[in-house]
């Protein structure tokens, strides 16, 4: 029997569109929510009207419709995350004297909510905390992609393929699939200047106890990478996120 995709709600997906544009940019007017539907400015008012009314979006004095408690309450949850792992980030600094992050997934990105910087290093990968970055561009992202079954990475990439051209990821899927099955066999993802220029990458993926999973990540210079840094880095990281899955490591610090 042919299977059959179950068709896009279009109201939906348009609301969700909005809803991470507003939490990516802060807030969003009339005309630019249009703008990034290609729809008519009434659609996009009486969208981010349903928003506010949900509590996903809030009327600011300037008409801009910002973020609202609901998302308020996800950044929170962040907040909690990138505190629980701040241990298992200092544990790894220690370990690698090169920049750290811990990343989380939304959708088809991830987000830097913590890190660590190698200052003692002229040449270094600086901090990126704040940043969104396309997930099968970057070690952590790829990581965290890697705990999703494939049919669960499909879904996310067909919606975001499917919305509007500027926000369309550049990815080629089949490609994808196969880093994420040498991910799941070897814990480890990599990026060797896909996200940045330059830059060398590793992550691993992490199950905080009673909580979400998280990605660690060590960043440097490509020209300091050495396949023996790689591999004690690699070992690190795997020590150090089976000590926060076994408990070993405390990741209470707001649980």
């Amino acid at each position: 029997m042919e299977s059959k995709k179950a068709p896009r709600v279009e109201s939906a997906h348009r609301a969700l569109v909005l809803v991470k544009l507003i939490n990516e940019n802060g807030s969003i007017s009339v005309t630019e929510a249009a703008a990034a539907l290609g729809v008519n400015a009434s659609t996009a008012h009486r969208l981010l009207m349903t928003l506010a009314h949900d509590g996903f979006s809030t009327q600011r004095s300037d008409r801009r419709y910002g973020i609202g408690p609901a998302l308020g309450q996800a950044c929170t949850g962040v907040t909690t995350v990138s505190a629980r792992l701040r241990p298992a980030l200092e544990r790894l600094f220690e370990r690698t004297g090169e920049t750290v992050h811990c990343s989380i997934l939304v959708g088809t990105r991830v987000q830097l909510i913590d890190g660590i910087e190698a200052s003692a290093h002229a040449l270094r990968f600086s901090l990126r905390v704040g940043v969104w970055i396309p997930a099968h561009l970057a070690s952590g992202g790829k990581a965290l992609l890697a705990d999703l079954a494939d049919d669960e990475v499909d879904a996310r990439y067909g919606m975001a393929l499917a919305g509007p051209p500027s926000h369309r990821p550049d990815v080629d899927l089949e490609s994808l699939h196969e880093q994420l099955d040498d991910i799941r066999e070897s814990r480890i993802a990599w990026n060797f200047g896909e996200s940045e220029p330059g830059l060398a990458a590793m992550s691993i993926s992490v199950a905080l106890p009673g909580g979400p999973r998280a990605a660690l990540t060590v960043a440097l210079p490509i020209s300091r990478y050495t396949k023996e840094s790689g591999e004690r880095w690699a070992a690190d990281l795997i020590e150090i996120a089976d000590e926060i899955e076994s408990g070993g490591l405390r990741t209470d610090a707001l649980a």
